[in-house]
């Protein structure tokens, strides 16, 4: 079979199905910095104007090339995740194991919504911890639940009460839009149950990298394709999941990383 092969992410400026209305402030800062440097250019030296691009732009050198592999071009299968551009990248964001203080089980995979973090327990007072972004539906669910199955780039229909609120952008997914990389749930996505009922919760991937790390208009608890994928590979079917609540927010969390991770 041959593979898709797609050479970016979607623009933030293109519409997107379900999340952010608008690119990100660090997307709209790089855009205000192209401008002045252009016009900065034009009345100084080559070097006066390598000086003042220094102090206008963003640091990229910020991100290490370990971290640039972790989240380069990967196939998929038949698909090729496109890699995560620097500028949506941090050491920060890059999924790394940290001290992690719980008394849940290891396997249990921890989502703190309000500090917009996931942790997979592992052994020995530690997690593997994910940046993530939170839509609305995000805030929804809180307490235990069980990690069900898991789909590869899974299919995504809009509700019946998402068509009647905004039938102008939702009505015409109402059959349902195959999984693929413009799909709103990305890569994978882990369906959350509850005394074996759909919660309607989902961990899943994005087409909008730059969201990761923020709020989103919408959706539940999404990561970057390259950061689901390892945590699907990861967890069983039938995992704990335990999401907590804002009081709860922050609880076996420390503020030191293992850089090396």
């Amino acid at each position: 079979m041959q593979a898709r092969h797609v050479s970016r992410y979607r623009d933030p400026q293109e519409p997107e199905i379900l999340y952010m209305k608008t690119p990100t402030k660090r997307f709209r800062t790089l855009s205000a910095c192209a401008a002045v440097l252009f016009v900065a250019a034009c009345g100084a030296s080559g070097t006066d104007f390598l000086n003042q691009a220094a102090e206008i732009l963003p640091n990229r050198s910020s991100v290490s090339a370990e971290t640039r592999a972790m989240y380069d071009t990967m196939q998929d299968g038949d698909i090729e995740v496109p890699a995560i551009p620097d500028e949506y990248l941090s050491e920060d964001k890059k999924r790394q194991i940290v001290d992690y203080r719980t008394d849940q089980p290891p396997g249990t995979i921890i989502v703190d919504p309000y500090a917009r973090r996931l942790y997979h327990v592992k052994d020995g007072g530690t997690a593997m911890r994910y940046a993530v972004a939170v839509g609305a539906a995000g805030y929804g669910f809180s307490g235990t639940a069980r990690m069900a199955y898991v789909r590869d780039w899974p299919g995504w229909t809009p509700t019946q009460n998402m068509i009647r609120q905004e039938p102008e952008k939702f009505e015409q997914y109402a059959a349902g839009l195959e999984g693929g990389l413009d799909n709103p749930l990305g890569a994978r996505a882990l369906y959350l149950y509850r005394n074996g009922k759909d919660t309607f919760y989902r961990i899943h991937g994005t087409p909008s990298p730059w969201t990761i790390g923020n709020q989103a208009s919408s959706g539940c608890i999404r990561m970057f394709n390259q950061d689901v994928i390892h945590l699907a590979s990861q967890v069983r079917n039938g995992a704990k999941v335990v999401v907590l609540t804002e009081q709860q927010s922050g609880q076996g969390s420390t503020e030191e990383a293992d850089p090396g991770a």
